[in-house]
């Protein structure tokens, strides 16, 4: 095992989109059990720090491979594109459709609304995730799959903003609800 290598090397791995998830689980446990800091801890102070520092490469690693997003993005970036490049065009039919979403979330003031615009949402995501894994895997072309990688953290956000209004109008309604005199209990974490 070398630090520095690629996520995907470490984890003994083809570097594709598309992954074997029962691999990657197999491999992150026997990659911790190899560098878990409790191993080392009767080996002194430099060793566990060595070992805290593979365990954290070795997370952050499995952490990207799992999501597929991250996993899409990472693989752009070793190919030499850079996702997080403020400067990129965006598509003009892209920006549309997100002014369009955006337009559509803000007038929306009921759940069913919402839901249906979650669902539109989703099925373009899938769309854009087939996509990518078609110019990643199949035609080996990274810099085709960078804009669809850019959508699809669009859509990745923009479906956390949906979700955060929903769960919004659902606490609204469960308040309106409630007899008076009730106390309504807020959500964990709302």
């Amino acid at each position: 095992m070398k630090f520095d290598q690629d996520d995907f090397a470490l984890f003994g791995l083809p570097r594709r989109f598309a992954l074997d998830a029962e691999a990657l689980a197999a491999q992150w446990r026997a990659l911790q059990s190899r560098v878990h800091p409790d191993r080392f801890a009767s080996e002194g102070a430099t060793a566990q720090r060595l070992a805290m520092q593979w365990a954290v490469r070795v997370n952050e690693a499995h952490r990207r491979l799992k999501d597929p997003l991250a996993r899409a993005a990472y693989l752009c970036e070793l190919a030499g594109h850079a996702v997080q490049d403020r400067d990129a065009a965006v598509p003009h039919d892209v920006l549309a459709r997100q002014l369009q979403w955006h337009e559509a979330l803000a007038e929306a003031t009921a759940a069913d609304a919402i839901a249906a615009l979650d669902r539109e949402v989703a099925a373009r995501v899938q769309g854009v995730a087939q996509a990518v894994a078609r110019d990643l895997d199949d035609r080996h072309d990274a810099a085709a799959a960078l804009p669809k990688v850019r959508e699809w953290m669009f859509l990745a956000k923009f479906r956390a903003e949906v979700e955060r209004r929903l769960e919004a109008i659902e606490a609204q309604a469960g308040a309106a609800a409630a007899p008076a005199g009730d106390p309504v209990r807020k959500p964990v974490g709302g």
